[in-house]
């Protein structure tokens, strides 16, 4: 691949939480697999980004976590040797522990949440990376008792410890940008704006990701250009569609999106808009291609990696 001066390419390995690509039947499978395997499963992972022409990558939840690449490789100096071997490094890191459950409230979850993110934040600087990408809780089914309102309220107790989360992340040189997921607490427009206001932009800022944005009824140019002084990467993934807002919430609502995520420029979002947008706000950085469990990772990584080079780099410039 053709290093271009301002665009960096990356993948989340979400993008390998697929049964068909590790020759098994289900996701607990895949589980299985990494745990008895683990060398062969990141080899596996590492081997197919390179050979796809990515730079860098996004660790995401287990087994795909930096918890479990550093038991695998020995150390952190093991695992950011063992992608440098491949021309590879440590892009962002998602941190997903926010989204389901725990009550921040609860002194113990906070001050386990916080030990997390730190040791989390010391792996993604030791790895060469700056990022770390989080998400926010998931909403509760629209017909659920009691209903969650994410009102002025409850946005500000979460912004409370957002911007306590950033400030400890920037001691080891990490940012930490808050993702858009489809079904939490900030996926549409105006959730982002809320949490955006809340958050202290100099130690918060933002992964906007196209397809959930697009998903959750959100014009994802539109939405990342308001917030673009808070840009510090970005999801680069694609979707046919709005998802409707009754899906059911709970542990099966990551497959219920799926049906609606497809290949980088076979969806509605409007990619040449969005490279306009780089391009006149002079952004640069990761691009952090997003596969949801591609049955053939490689296949999808390169045909994703031609489009953003083919289509939209000439017009980033």
């Amino acid at each position: 691949m053709a290093l271009h001066a301002k665009i960096d390419m990356a993948v989340d390995l979400v993008t390998f939480f697929h049964p068909e690509f590790w020759g098994v039947g289900n996701h607990g499978d895949i589980l299985a697999f990494a745990e008895s395997k683990p060398e062969l499963f990141w080899n596996k992972i590492l081997d197919t980004v390179a050979a796809a022409g990515l730079r860098g990558i996004e660790p995401t939840f287990s087994p795909f976590n930096w918890q479990h690449a550093i038991k695998t490789f020995g150390s952190v100096a093991g695992f950011s040797r063992a992608m440098e071997q491949r021309g590879l490094t440590l892009a962002s890191g998602f941190f997903a522990d926010l989204e389901h459950g725990s009550d921040i409230a609860d002194p113990a979850v906070r001050s386990k949440l916080f030990d997390l993110v730190k040791a989390y934040a010391e792996v993604i600087a030791a790895c060469g990376g700056d990022a770390m990408v989080v998400g926010l809780p998931m909403r509760r089914t629209r017909d659920a008792e009691p209903p969650l309102f994410v009102d002025l309220p409850y946005a500000q107790r979460i912004a409370e410890v957002i911007n306590e989360l950033g400030a400890l992340t920037l001691r080891n040189g990490v940012k930490l940008a808050l993702h858009t997921e489809a079904h939490s607490v900030f996926c549409t427009s105006r959730d982002v704006d809320l949490f955006m206001l809340l958050t202290d932009p100099l130690y918060v800022g933002f992964c906007p990701d196209a397809a959930h944005l697009l998903g959750s009824g959100a014009d994802p140019v539109a939405v990342t250009t308001r917030h673009i002084d808070r840009l510090v990467v970005a999801h680069w993934k694609d979707a046919t569609g709005v998802m409707p807002f009754d899906i059911p919430i709970d542990a099966s609502i990551h497959d219920s999106h799926q049906a609606y995520f497809c290949r980088l420029g076979a969806g509605r979002v409007d990619w040449p808009a969005w490279a306009r947008m780089y391009r006149d706000h002079n952004i640069s950085g990761w691009a952090v291609l997003e596969l949801d469990a591609a049955a053939d990772p490689l296949s999808e990584m390169i045909a994703s990696r031609q489009f953003v080079e083919t289509t939209l780099l000439p017009i980033i410039g």
